[in-house]
């Protein structure tokens, strides 16, 4: 039997919700992928060059650390990513995620989801799959 785990990143709660009503979906468990530390709202300001999230956005090696990031996917055939777009792309803390469980992802079907308040999903499933050519990903 094939067994599912929903991750997800959200700064604001509306990726949660699409993670939780996936994982309804699908019967699959959940893992949040939680900041060490978290966003304020300042943080997420968009509109300000030098807030967290734009100064992130602009370093492709920044890997914001998060809490708990290794996670047993071992008993999991597919793995959600789900994340909002920011700056175009997924936020750093995604890529700190899939650094961190890049060994049990491999020979895993990887489904991200994503939000966004008008970004296209293209250049972040481009921008992942790139930089990690050997996971299997596809959007949903």
């Amino acid at each position: 039997m094939s067994k599912t785990l929903v991750t997800y990143f959200s700064a604001s709660g509306v990726t949660a919700r699409k993670g939780q009503k996936i994982a309804q979906r699908e019967g699959a468990d959940t893992f949040e992928i939680k900041p060490a530390v978290p966003y304020t709202s300042a943080d997420l300001n968009w509109q300000n060059s030098q807030s967290r999230s734009s100064v992130e956005c602009k370093d492709p090696a920044c890997r914001p650390e998060i809490v708990d990031g290794l996670v047993d996917l071992s008993t999991y055939d597919t793995v959600y990513v789900g994340f909002p777009i920011w700056w175009y792309t997924a936020p750093n803390i995604i890529y700190t995620f899939v650094d961190a469980n890049r060994e049990g992802l491999k020979g895993k079907q990887i489904v991200l989801f994503m939000t966004s308040g008008g970004s296209g999903i293209a250049k972040s499933v481009k921008d992942l799959q790139n930089t990690y050519p050997e996971l299997d990903f596809k959007a949903e």
